[in-house]
């Protein structure tokens, strides 16, 4: 069944409205962007798998599935990179290629470095407040947390100086 016939050539216009946002954000977890076109690509292909799926707008199921795929690829790559280092050798999974990072920009690369070190969780609801423009409410229900606490002021307070400062 094409993509475009399937739910009603909603998955189609789903396709063409939030693939590329998707990827951005993907690409801000990951550190990655040929890994982030993978993770979407696997949801939509998921997606297009499932016929429970039918009603409503499907961009934020598309959000949490792609966040959710990020995080099985982070999960892998730590398990290569320890497997790795228990073998003796280099990372098997640099976070950006030699032509990624000669691409980006200076500015760019220190968000990315600062984005690095935070922890999973912090970096996910620093994407998608300042990149996608959420609510604290829309982060905390996409992340499947309390929105007790801000969870993007825990994140922001986070950064390193030296970028959080930097003008």
């Amino acid at each position: 069944m094409k993509p475009s016939t399937h739910h009603g050539g909603r998955l189609d216009e789903a396709f063409r409205l939030h693939r590329a946002e998707l990827v951005r954000v993907a690409a801000f977890i990951l550190g990655d962007r040929g890994a982030a076109e993978d993770v979407v690509q696997d949801v939509f292909v998921r997606v297009h798998e499932r016929t429970d799926l039918t009603a409503g707008d499907p961009q934020y199921y598309l959000r949490t599935a792609v966040i959710n795929g990020c995080r099985t690829t982070l999960r892998r790559w730590r398990l290569i990179r320890r497997h790795a280092e228990q073998q003796g050798q280099q990372s098997a999974c640099p976070p950006l290629t030699t032509e990624e990072a000669a691409l980006l920009d200076e500015d760019r690369r220190r968000v990315l470095k600062a984005l690095a070190t935070l922890p999973r969780r912090r970096r996910e609801v620093l994407v998608l407040r300042f990149y996608l423009g959420m609510s604290e409410a829309e982060i905390a229900d996409t992340l499947g947390i309390s929105p007790v606490q801000s969870p993007t002021a825990v994140a922001v307070d986070r950064i390193p100086i030296s970028v959080s400062t930097a003008s």
